[in-house]
């Protein structure tokens, strides 16, 4: 068999699961050719779908290495060390990344652009606008708009929301109480599904919570947007944006006469063909509107919905969790690939004060696991306390986290469902807002909940606000009580409905007067 035909097998046999064969066929395949740097790409996607991040690293560096200018190879590379807690080269790939992304000519499309990439990592905003530019245009290539719909009033606007994730996902969990909240008197609401049905009960809520549920999987991105053209959509919501598995490709055939990007990507699409951006005056405050090819349709209050029927089950013990029953528990939930030298820097000089204290962390696998205990150790912390939890279920995992005291959120990417997942536990969280979307979302979810004083401006009053709060349970237990009340700011999801309903029915005037998109201010 020729190289192409091995890696063309292999592919097929990673998204069928069998990702140990895939490897095996495309180690064959680089005995032929052991300079072809798209073999190597799909090696490094087969070994992270084995969990070895280590090897995939290595397996992506290859292309790094022979083409320096790619943005894609390079973004590919430093979010797999990031993913492998491997920080020894992280300065010099990520400088090779930006250096990529800065030489790229404008309106270039000949490669993916790795935006998801810079979200955990130090980046500008200009830097994730032109990351995200780059992979609109590259995953549209080759797509052609369908004919223009003229806008017409109707007496139920027809909102259309286009996602993999309608199952048992973090995106479902927040979508669920609002799609069940919607005005069906006034709105027609489409789910467009093209990922699987995992016969959760989760993905039963979401399904019964709309007027039709529409299994696009099997089709393409053109006929998914004839699909949704024929539906006759006004206002196209897209949920995934630059993250696994997402369709916003097909807004390129220009399928509703107004196209939304929401809730999936924190930032900008940098796609022509999206209309409008949904955020809020924290996360996408007027003056960043250049860093957006999207018009900001701000909600007055946090972007992210929740769901007040998310309760957690009972919680496991510390022991069965493997904590001291009489530790300060500090949760560290967010995924390893967002954890940074300086972030680690923070949480261990946090420890160092805090001695009763152990960090409860988010298992990224064996090999970074490993590499964060060396980093304690480096650190002059004892490696015994930092605990790592596996992964579980969602209602396995929110029952478990009752038993943190606090929260400790990452920067420059924050935990977004993260953030919400621990205030659903009863858990405050500790934040730091930083200058993009996708290290504001927690200070948009706290300042929802009445948590201002979690927010923190920078690394020293982080470690301080954190420290306070180990040391004075009476005010965690405060905080506490505030969480468990429910605030009315995070958890009215009819007003956040009514809300969202009133932003699209700003959009939809626009449309209907004949006038471009334009800024929505709360």
């Amino acid at each position: 068999m020729t190289p192409a035909a091995l890696r063309r097998d292999a592919e097929a046999l990673r998204h069928a699961g069998r990702a140990a064969e895939a490897v095996d066929l495309l180690l064959q395949a680089l005995a032929l050719a052991p300079t072809e740097v798209d073999t190597y790409l799909q090696l490094g996607f087969a070994l992270q779908a084995l969990g070895l991040h280590s090897q995939a690293a290595e397996a992506f560096r290859t292309p790094a290495l022979l083409e320096p200018g790619s943005v894609m190879a390079q973004g590919y590379l430093v979010h797999a060390t990031q993913k492998a807690a491997d920080w020894t080269q992280l300065d010099a790939d990520l400088a090779a990344l930006r250096a990529a992304l800065a030489a790229k000519p404008a309106g270039a499309d000949d490669e993916f652009g790795m935006p998801f990439a810079l979200v955990g990592l130090p980046h500008t905003r200009q830097e994730l606008k032109q990351a995200a530019g780059l992979a609109s245009r590259h995953v549209a290539r080759g797509l052609r708009p369908l004919p223009p719909r003229r806008p017409e009033a109707r007496q139920r606007l027809r909102v259309g929301y286009l996602s993999a994730d309608f199952h048992a996902h973090a995106t479902a969990a927040l979508m669920a109480d609002l799609l069940e909240s919607h005005d069906r008197d006034r709105f027609d609401v489409r789910l467009y599904s093209h990922g699987p049905d995992d016969g959760s009960a989760l993905r039963q809520r979401v399904r019964g919570a709309a007027e039709h549920f529409v299994d696009v999987t099997p089709l393409d991105l053109a006929a998914t947007a004839q699909r949704i053209r024929a539906d006759g959509i006004d206002i196209l919501v897209d949920l995934k944006g630059h993250t696994a598995g997402s369709r916003l490709a097909a807004l390129a055939c220009r399928p509703a006469p107004v196209q939304v990007s929401w809730l999936g990507f924190p930032g900008t699409s940098g796609a022509s063909y999206v209309d409008y951006v949904i955020g809020d005056p924290v996360v996408t405050p007027l003056g960043d509107a250049a860093d957006y090819s999207e018009c900001i349709a701000q909600l007055p209050r946090c972007y992210q919905p929740q769901d007040r029927q998310r309760r957690p089950g009972p919680a496991p013990s510390r022991v069965q969790l493997g904590l001291r029953d009489d530790a300060l528990v500090l949760l560290g939930a967010n995924a390893v690939y967002k954890i940074t030298p300086p972030l680690w820097a923070t949480w261990m000089e946090v420890l160092r004060r805090l001695p009763e204290a152990q960090l409860w962390q988010l298992s990224g696998g064996d090999q970074a696991d490993a590499r964060l205990r060396d980093a304690a150790v480096q650190a002059g912390i004892e490696p015994g306390r930092l605990v790592f939890m596996p992964p579980v279920g969602m209602d396995e995992h929110l029952a478990r986290l009752q038993q943190a005291d606090l929260a400790l959120d990452s920067w420059p990417c924050n935990g977004h469902t993260t953030t919400s997942d621990a205030l659903a536990a009863g858990v405050p969280v500790v934040t730091l807002k930083t200058n993009g979307f996708p290290g504001r979302v927690a200070a948009s979810i706290l300042a929802a909940a009445g948590l201002q004083s979690c927010v923190t401006p920078d690394a020293g009053a982080y470690v301080e606000r954190v420290c306070a709060l180990g040391r004075d349970a009476a005010e965690r237990r405060a905080l506490h009580e505030l969480i468990a009340s429910r605030p009315e700011g995070l958890y009215d999801t009819p007003r956040f409905a009514r809300e969202l309903e009133a932003l699209y029915q700003r959009m939809w005037e626009r449309a209907l007067q004949g006038l471009p998109p334009a800024a929505l201010p709360a």
